[in-house]
């Protein structure tokens, strides 16, 4: 700490987010199940964007984004209007906590829900309540029972992770209208497209002014690299929001290549139904090796070991064969693994490996 220069006060407070491991020193052919990344990469057409895009490197990006929310909206049934983008859904998590919260303010976040939340609740100066799940799974009485005059902000990832579970239409609109007056349900959907028929709460949003959606480019779409993320909400919510973004967030290259993989359905398609397909067979085959989880309805799967030992045990054998997946004690799961969904032969390799782990696989 340096003697007469100080930060803000509650950022010291802020542990520094980890990423998913990409390598292994010494470990070659290396597969990388631990960032929940989309193992097909990105659509054709939005490959074809990015080499198109080289073109335009010196111009500065629209402002607006019109061009990339129009075509959100035309293939999500949106108002473009009432879109916002930003850089991953985190920057929109974010300017959300500028926005509504603040010393004296709280922001409520479930038990294993997204570290962000906490991080971006902290650096506006508020005060982040964690609520705790009902094994893994959201608990709405629980975040109504925690709810006061001081709650701001309620964040709710739906299908959640690092667990993988999720709550129904139901329970996500008792929650919204139970609400004190004061209150943003902000329902962060980065998996939404993983789950057949779900619209990641925008009927919601639609019914009522005090919800906001979230969703992202970095998982089925395969732009992580490029983060590029939305949001969708009441218009007097993403005026305000606009009032916080920068007029060039997002470069050309993001907001072209974006526009390029929302409107590829066809590939979203494919990439949901294989995800479905190996998340089932994976599921199915450490539940064999005695390894259970949760139904999952995103493309990965929340492993749980007997102890905190175990998995850390797991975790190291997996590294020596060249399988990096996510330690998540972090998030209070200490006993647990997170496994991405990767393609066949990733999924293959690591269940084997955990079969050899736990000693039923030679």
């Amino acid at each position: 700490m340096h003697p007469t220069i100080r930060p803000q006060p509650g950022l010291l407070d802020i542990a520094l987010y980890e990423g998913g491991q990409a390598r292994v020193e010494g470990v070659s052919n290396v597969v990388k199940l631990s960032s929940n990344e989309n193992p097909f990469g990105a659509p054709d057409r939005a490959r074809e964007a990015f080499t198109r895009a080289v073109h335009s490197l010196h111009r500065y990006p629209n402002t607006d984004h019109s061009s990339l929310r129009q075509a959100i909206g035309e293939v999500w049934g949106l108002d473009p209007a009432r879109i916002i983008c930003g850089v991953g859904s985190d920057e929109i998590i974010h300017f959300l906590c500028q926005a509504y919260a603040g010393p004296g303010d709280e922001v409520i976040h479930t038990e294993h829900g997204f570290l962000m939340y906490k991080i971006s609740a902290l650096a506006a100066g508020a005060t982040p309540v964690c609520v705790k799940e009902a094994e893994r799974v959201t608990d709405v009485d629980a975040i109504l029972a925690a709810c006061n005059e001081r709650t701001k902000l309620v964040f709710l990832a739906n299908p959640n992770n690092p667990t993988g579970t999720m709550i129904g239409n139901g329970e996500m609109a008792r929650l919204a209208a139970a609400l004190p007056p004061q209150a943003i349900l902000v329902l962060d959907g980065a998996y939404a497209e993983y789950v057949q028929g779900y619209d990641a709460g925008a009927s919601l949003v639609e019914a009522r002014d005090n919800v906001v959606m979230t969703r992202t480019f970095s998982k089925i779409y395969g732009l992580g690299g490029l983060r590029v993320g939305w949001g969708y909400g009441p218009q007097h919510v993403i005026d305000v929001l606009n009032r916080l973004r920068g007029p060039f967030n997002l470069s050309t290259v993001a907001l072209e290549v974006a526009e390029a993989a929302v409107r590829d359905q066809e590939f979203l398609t494919r990439c949901r139904n294989e995800n479905a397909r190996m998340r089932g067979w994976l599921a199915e085959a450490l539940a064999d090796f005695g390894v259970p989880s949760d139904p999952s309805f995103a493309n990965f799967i929340l492993a749980r070991f007997a102890d905190a030992e175990e998995a850390q045990a797991c975790d190291a054998f997996l590294k020596e064969r060249g399988l990096i997946v996510r330690m998540v004690a972090g998030y209070g799961l200490p006993q647990c693994l997170r496994i991405t969904i990767g393609d066949e032969p990733g999924c293959r390799r690591v269940a084997h490996a955990i079969g050899q782990f736990k000693g039923v696989r030679e």
